[in-house]
């Protein structure tokens, strides 16, 4: 398949693994991979440098402080422009392909109306990533040879933290443009947090969380405008005892958007986002439920 030649030599992605894993937490950084295949570039009418412009770029780096904190990481080393894992399996724009997409395909979602469909067809704001429409068996190779397996080990990550500690909680890494304002006020937020509106966690994690981005100095939003996506909504199930948080990060914070460089910002935010991953996960703030204070 495509995509198996697309990372023949780098895989999809990858688990980072803290050498005991001793709290109830698994962050995901899926939307920060960096590797852009040569075959995909050729396909794409934009240059190396516009293609990167939906990237996360440095989400993963930035929350690495999660093993040191004793929970693993998963993060993609696909591009989003190239896949989107924060999409259902088949949100599918039929304008991209040559073939109709297969009947169980979502092609009505808000998202896909977007351009931001499982293989997305714009990056930034309204950019077209094809010069035409794609054959659809590149999309079901991404979505066969990469999507699901990333959702398998994904899933399996949760659900083995829960069978070891009776709860897990999903950190979703991502960041944001600087542009980006709340409602009328126009306040540009440093972080989001979202749990779909209360539906993917314990309002006790959702408040933690803010809480603790408050006491480090940062200005917080809930919910508005980035409530979380697919993983958080299809992983969140806080009455089985899975919780599951967005984390958005304003990339003014860390990074020049135009030329896709680490600011002198990187390294304090890079600290300071590991005192929150600290003191999370020392709350480990999961409503009523009972979590062990070691993993054995």
């Amino acid at each position: 398949m495509s995509a198996e030649l697309d990372f023949a030599q780098v895989a999809p992605f990858e688990v980072r693994q803290p050498a005991r894993q001793t709290a109830p937490f698994v962050f995901n950084s899926p939307h920060s991979g960096r590797h852009y295949p040569p075959r995909f570039l050729a396909m794409a009418r934009l240059d190396a440098e516009a293609i990167r412009r939906s990237e996360d770029c440095f989400v993963d780096e930035l929350f690495s402080h999660a093993l040191t904190f004793g929970a693993p990481m998963m993060a993609a080393n696909f591009p989003r422009a190239y896949l989107d894992v924060n999409r259902e399996p088949f949100e599918l724009d039929p304008r991209m392909f040559l073939q109709a997409p297969p009947p169980h395909a979502n092609i009505r979602s808000a998202r896909v109306a977007g351009g931001l469909g499982t293989v997305p067809r714009i990056v930034g704001e309204g950019q077209e990533i094809y010069a035409g429409r794609i054959p659809l068996d590149e999309a079901t190779s991404r979505i066969e040879g990469i999507y699901k397996p990333y959702h398998d080990r994904l899933r399996g990550l949760v659900l083995a933290t829960q069978a070891r500690f009776g709860v897990a909680a999903l950190i979703d890494c991502h960041s944001m443009p600087a542009s980006i304002r709340v409602g009328d006020s126009g306040v540009r937020p440093d972080f989001i947090v979202g749990d779909r509106f209360g539906a993917s966690a314990s309002a006790a994690m959702t408040e933690t969380a803010i809480g603790i981005l408050i006491s480090l100095g940062y200005t917080v939003a809930h919910n508005k405008p980035y409530a979380g996506g697919f993983i958080t909504e299809h992983y969140g199930r806080p009455a089985r005892g899975l919780h599951a948080l967005q984390i958005e990060v304003n990339r003014g914070l860390y990074m020049n958007e135009r030329t896709y460089q680490k600011s002198n910002g990187f390294l304090p935010l890079a600290e300071d986002i590991g005192r929150f991953i600290a003191r999370l996960v020392m709350a480990a703030p999961f409503g009523e439920e009972r979590v062990p204070l070691a993993a054995e």
